[in-house]
């Protein structure tokens, strides 16, 4: 398949890459996911990839942190070589790379503050309730939802339960954050929200983010460049407007709605 790639904007290629994949290859049986496929991440910049269901776009961020291993290729992320990672190299990773999924991944039987609590208990060991507080009432205040701090999630909304979703994985303060169909099953007043805090979060935390999406409403709201993922390879890629313009017939349909 032939790549059609566009320039992409000069002040985001000037900065540091943070995930560099080559060559990447994964298989479930007889059927090819990803083949070959390349793709840069840089520093401070919101990557959005696009592509039917069943490309393999959930799959690609899910090698990056090894929750699917890769057959093979190479995965860089901070500096780590990520398929050689033993097990506490691959926890300090997952340390620094938030995972938002595209269901919400609360515990129903916890409080809003309990779910929030448990990642800086489990992963960073504090204990000091002061601290804790703190770091929750801030993730909380992120998200505009400071008074949801004692319900339980079966008293939220789902776009509620999105933001609550993403303040929990924000709370450890990851450098990357990776997003799985961050606005699926919302409204588009709740899916607009979801997008403003995406783009408020890299611009607050300096983070870079993957966003794997087929809206291309937030893809248009959320992306400094955008990857087209068509049979497991990258087709195209570039900002928005850039990708507008495509005339070929595939991509096109993602265009034109």
């Amino acid at each position: 398949m032939k790549t059609e790639t566009i320039p992409t904007l000069p002040s985001v290629g000037e900065s540091e890459t943070v995930v560099k994949i080559r060559n990447l290859n994964k298989s479930f049986g007889e059927r090819a996911v990803l083949k070959d496929l390349s793709i840069d991440l840089r520093q401070g910049e919101n990557l959005v990839v696009i592509g039917k269901s069943g490309a393999g776009k959930s799959v690609l961020i899910k090698c990056l942190v090894r929750l699917i291993e890769p057959d093979s290729g190479e995965i860089n992320v901070l500096g780590f070589d990520v398929p050689r990672l033993d097990v506490k190299q691959l926890r300090e990773l997952r340390l620094q790379v938030g995972f938002s999924f595209q269901g919400s991944a609360l515990y129903d039987s916890m409080t809003v503050r309990e779910n929030l609590e448990f990642p800086l208990r489990r992963n960073l060991g504090i204990t000091n309730q002061e601290e804790l507080n703190q770091a929750v009432e801030e993730s909380l205040a992120d998200v505009g939802l400071s008074h949801t701090i004692e319900q339980y999630p079966t008293e939220l909304s789902g776009g509620m339960k999105k933001r609550i979703g993403i303040a929990r994985t924000l709370i450890l303060k990851p450098k990357i954050m990776l997003y799985d169909e961050p606005t699926a099953g919302l409204d588009p007043i709740t899916s607009g929200e979801i997008n403003d805090l995406i783009v408020k979060f890299r611009d607050k935390y300096n983070t870079s983010s993957i966003i794997i999406t087929h809206d291309i409403s937030s893809a248009r709201a959320t992306g400094d460049r955008i990857v087209a993922l068509l049979e497991g390879t990258i087709k195209m890629e570039g900002t928005f407007d850039e990708m507008k313009l495509t005339k070929d017939p595939e991509l096109a349909q993602f265009f034109n709605y």
